[in-house]
């Protein structure tokens, strides 16, 4: 998938997708450095995909969670388990899709511009605990009501498994 005509638009999604997972495998093969995956990821996606004006990762530290890596204006740096989507998604450890954020109780504003969003927990597999590990979110923001759906959830849902495989031991 060539990343200018995907930024321009999705032709057919799953194939796009399964294509734009494989380019991430290929970019984060041999490295297991979190901040460096996350900024690999977040760019390749950023880039990639259509109506995005953010694109980043938030990390678990410390009970919250921390802007990592990103693509787009300046974020939020702390946000709490549980509060705003992206903490919501990583409190409830499932994907979050909204498709009109004003509408979303207790939605942090990062940048006004926003206007829907998909968030998806990052949990790292274990084979001890069989749960896994909360290591953060991807998060993408768009400027575009109701820019995510389901197919968008399939499709970055692989793409950050392929991030959470990338930094496991």
């Amino acid at each position: 998938m060539s990343h200018e005509s995907a930024r321009h638009e999705l032709r057919n999604k799953p194939a796009d997708y399964a294509a734009l997972t494989r380019e991430l495998e290929g970019l984060l093969a041999g490295e297991r450095d979190p901040i460096a995956n996350a900024a690999n990821a977040t760019s390749l996606i950023y880039h990639a995909l259509p109506d995005l004006n953010w694109c980043g990762v938030y990390l678990l530290k410390e009970g919250e969670l921390i802007v990592g890596p990103f693509q787009g204006k300046p974020a939020c740096v702390h946000i709490a388990l549980g509060k705003g989507v992206c903490g919501t998604a990583a409190a409830e450890r499932r994907t979050v899709v909204v498709p009109d954020v004003h509408a979303f109780p207790g939605h942090i504003a990062c940048d006004v511009g926003s206007r829907s969003e998909i968030v998806i927990p990052l949990i790292r597999a274990s084979a001890v605990t069989g749960n896994g590990e909360l290591l953060g979110v991807l998060d993408l923001d768009s400027p575009k009501l109701a820019r995510f759906d389901e197919e968008d959830r399939r499709g970055l849902e692989a793409l950050a498994a392929v991030f959470t495989r990338s930094v496991s031991t």
